[in-house]
């Protein structure tokens, strides 16, 4: 393994110490990492570089905007890229699996809740459904203040928004995504790159096109076969690696992916699907960990397992595989364009989350928008944390429920 380290970066006493300790804090984190991805990026500089001073803050900083390049879940790439310089790729694995193994577990075994005590229908689940609406909200204001700031960008989102309402498949999003890059490539084609500053990768540059090999080879196969082999597995982990692998912005986005993954196919409950999302809300770790409860209530604790490897494994792909080549990709202006206009894109796809099937299936009666309102405000303006406001939702969900 060819492993550097930059100045100002602690160095582990040996291989299975420093696996340990990343098992150790990336499980700590885990445990309390309440407040989405951006919250997350705070928790892991005040772990891993204040405390712990295991990477520089020029490098930490150039590995998360690298994370925020590409897609997938930004805080979870960040965690493994962490796990992977600190420790190798083995690391990277074990960051992984403490960051994302506390909030699995528990909406797991929310989904067997659900299941097993046929609840579906409760007046607290569709207080979370509402919880989903002005979580979505809040995170639809923060990404547009910052992604489409001008004319361009804000016509770009909503011509976007337009087009997944009007035509609903996975293949408009996709679609999407390309026009929008190609759109933004040529609009934003002068923009300036950052400046740059080296990272320290102990990853070949061989394996890492490898991993993007893979990661491209997956999305061109996995449609493929899918269509002439009839194996339910084949089809389930297709479904959430396809969306795993086209998700930029953040976990939010991720919702509307896997809803036409799986509600039209009558995999999952329209209702159930958005209470689980509303729980989700609710744990520590990565949104993504979403897909898990998908998987246990489509396939058992299994789905859970095929489910949650899925959607991850394109994030775990492109951070491995684009290390090594990030300080030649963040200089090029065109990839930098492409990038402004596929964001602006994810904030229109995301609005239209927000539309169906959130606010088509959460906001039935004035009681319902009232509530929406009053837990927008406790997140925008009272900045409550997530799990307060969840639990808020839930309780007068209940409550409304008895009138």
């Amino acid at each position: 393994m060819n492993t550097t380290y930059v100045a100002g970066q602690s160095k582990p006493t040996s291989k299975p110490r420093a696996l340990l300790e990343v098992l150790a804090v990336s499980t700590k984190l885990g445990l309390t990492s309440f407040g989405g991805p951006i919250a997350h990026l705070g928790y892991f500089h005040d772990e891993y570089i204040r405390r712990r001073k295991w990477m520089d803050e020029r490098s930490y900083a150039d590995l998360v905007a690298l994370c925020q390049f590409l897609p997938g879940p930004a805080s979870s790439q960040v965690g493994i890229g962490i796990g992977v310089i600190r420790a190798g790729l083995l690391g990277g694995i074990i960051a992984w699996l403490g960051f994302t193994l506390p909030s699995l577990i528990a909406l797991v075994l929310f989904a067997f809740l659900l299941q097993g005590f046929d609840i579906g229908s409760a007046g607290w689940i569709h207080g979370l459904k509402i919880v989903a609406v002005a979580i979505v909200a809040q995170a639809i204001l923060g990404m547009g203040q910052k992604l489409t700031p001008d004319r361009n960008r804000a016509t770009i989102a909503i011509m976007a928004t337009s087009v997944t309402l009007l035509w609903q498949s996975a293949v408009s999003q996709i679609l999407l995504i390309v026009i929008a890059g190609i759109v933004g490539m040529m609009i934003y084609r002068k923009t300036m790159p950052p400046e740059t500053s080296p990272l320290s990768v102990p990853i070949r540059r061989g394996f890492a096109a490898l991993c993007l090999a893979v990661f491209f080879g997956l999305l061109i196969l996995l449609p493929l076969l899918r269509q002439f082999v009839a194996m339910d597995w084949l089809s389930l982990f297709d479904s959430f690696y396809r969306s795993g692998a086209l998700v930029f912005g953040g976990g939010h986005v991720v919702l509307p992916l896997l809803e036409r993954e799986v509600v039209p196919t009558e995999l999952i409950s329209k209702a159930d699907f958005l209470a689980g999302y509303g729980a989700a809300q609710a744990v520590p770790g990565p949104l993504f960990t979403f897909a898990g409860y998908l998987g246990a209530m489509i396939g058992g604790i299994p789905g859970a397992i095929l489910a949650t490897a899925a959607i991850f494994l394109p994030a775990f792909l492109l951070i491995v595989g684009a290390l090594p080549f990030w300080s030649t990709l963040r200089s090029s202006p065109k990839v930098q364009g492409a990038l402004i206009g596929i964001n602006a894109a994810v904030v229109g796809i995301l609005l239209a989350a927000l539309y169906n099937p959130l606010w088509t299936t959460a906001i039935l009666a004035p009681i319902d928008f009232v509530l929406a309102s009053l837990l927008f405000l406790m997140l925008v303006f009272w900045k409550l944390p997530p799990w307060v406001v969840v639990i808020t939702g839930a309780i007068c969900g209940t409550v409304i429920a008895l009138f």
